[in-house]
């Protein structure tokens, strides 16, 4: 199979175009021949075009890739070695949501042909590979798995906004569902990964290794989001004992802040889900969770105080919330914890404005309800700058009181102000 892609006798098909598979897919068609499979045909227009969708990759990055973007299954049965990448989120009781992953894979199964090769790259519990998504390939393929055709899973560790860590810079897990399986994958994403792969020494240990990296941010970070609570009922500041405790030689370095996004935010509730189908309750695992799920209404909630304290009305009151995405420079906006922020503000009867150099407004409006304005107002009672874009980082005291009212709150999230505010009331994590 590896002779048969390098020497483009055999097609890769890359199925799930979003924030993980088009860069993935785009890496692959400089060296061997592509097809990127995807279900919304508003996105392929756009990448055919040369444009992401996701605004993390520039135009260059669709130069000269050998790669056809397509919604067809006929199209798909041209690949004969295929990988999924698509999003795998919770329901609203943070229970596991195969539909997409399932959907992907019945797409494969019609396509899927003796001799191919599957590899998974979607983040899931351990066990889920072999035990939710093969039995759907054997059914509709009639195939059967490790004879017929073969699998393997490779998570994936591509980071929105990220420009150092991207795919072909960093060490890949791979594992097979067999030695020749693992020989295989493994020197097919040697194709683009200069660091090399590291062989797991199966499936489950290889989805367990993706689903740990981002638990154990995760609960770092509401260890830190914990510390800040106490902290400022104490009146000391976060930072501040973070660097001071920072200047020990193995003391590990998070922040606090929101937890949102596809990854973090969501990833441990698969293994809670998987403890718990093993009769464990995990203890520290959802204790993370709650505190990191529960951190945008405390922050509109200590806002609240702060203006109640300076006197200041809060129905009615006018609040500017800069940053809406997930993180600091992408577009993506799924599960942002700014969004908890907003409505606990609103449910006090607070006006709030909103605005986001990189979220797109009709997706706002789409998946939350409202949309963002383009530029702030002025003669608001507080501004709360939520995600610590680029953009804002060289953003001084005056120019945010020439936005406010005499004697405004700035709630500084992460702390990128720290030690420069000196006349409106200033408070962070």
């Amino acid at each position: 199979m590896y002779n048969k892609l390098v020497h483009k006798e055999a097609r890769l098909a890359l199925v799930g175009l979003g924030y993980v598979g088009l860069p993935i897919a785009l890496e692959f068609a400089k060296k061997i021949s592509v097809i990127g499979f995807d279900i919304n045909e508003e996105r392929l227009t756009m990448m055919r075009q040369g444009i992401d969708p996701c605004k993390e990759l520039d135009s260059e990055a669709f130069e000269n890739a050998d790669i056809e973007f397509t919604s067809s299954i006929d199209d798909l049965r041209k690949a004969s070695f295929f990988i999924v990448a698509v999003p795998t989120p919770i329901d609203d009781h943070n229970q596991p949501d195969l539909t997409p992953l399932l959907g992907a894979t019945r797409s494969v199964a019609k396509a899927l042909k003796k001799g191919d090769y599957v590899v998974y790259e979607s983040t899931v519990y351990p066990g889920c590979t072999e035990e939710d998504c093969i039995p759907v390939l054997e059914e509709i393929s009639g195939l059967k798995a490790g004879v017929d055709f073969k699998f393997g899973y490779s998570p994936e560790r591509i980071n929105p906004g990220e420009k150092v860590h991207t795919l072909p810079n960093t060490v890949k897990i791979v594992s097979g569902c067999d030695p020749e399986a693992l020989d295989t994958i493994a020197k097919v994403y040697e194709l683009v990964v200069k660091p090399g792969v590291h062989r797991a020494p199966n499936v489950k240990v290889a989805e367990a290794a993706k689903i740990i990296e981002n638990t154990q941010r995760d609960v770092n970070i509401a260890l830190m989001n914990e510390l800040s609570i106490i902290f400022s009922r104490i009146g000391i500041n976060t930072y501040d004992v973070l660097e001071a405790a920072g200047t020990k030689w193995n003391f590990l370095k998070f922040y606090p802040g929101l937890v949102g996004g596809h990854c973090i935010g969501v990833d441990p509730y698969y293994l809670v889900y998987k403890a718990n189908e093993l009769k464990y309750h995990s203890q520290i695992i959802s204790a993370g969770r709650f505190i990191n799920d529960t951190m945008g209404g405390y922050i509109a909630k200590k806002l609240v105080k702060k203006l109640i304290g300076m006197g200041k009305g809060i129905l009615g009151a006018r609040v500017l919330v800069m940053g809406i995405t997930f993180k600091e420079n992408v577009a993506d906006i799924r599960n942002s914890k700014v969004v908890d922020i907003i409505n606990e503000l609103k449910d006090f009867g607070v006006d709030v404005d909103v605005v986001d150099p990189y979220a797109d407004s009709e997706e706002v409006k789409k998946m939350y309800g409202f949309k963002l304005i383009e530029k702030p107002r002025d003669n608001y009672d507080a501004i709360v700058v939520a995600v610590s874009h680029d953009a804002y980082k060289n953003l001084d005291e005056k120019y945010f009181k020439s936005l406010t009212y005499d004697n405004a709150v700035l709630v500084d999230v992460k702390g990128m102000y720290r030690d420069k505010i000196h006349e409106l009331k200033y408070w962070s994590l």
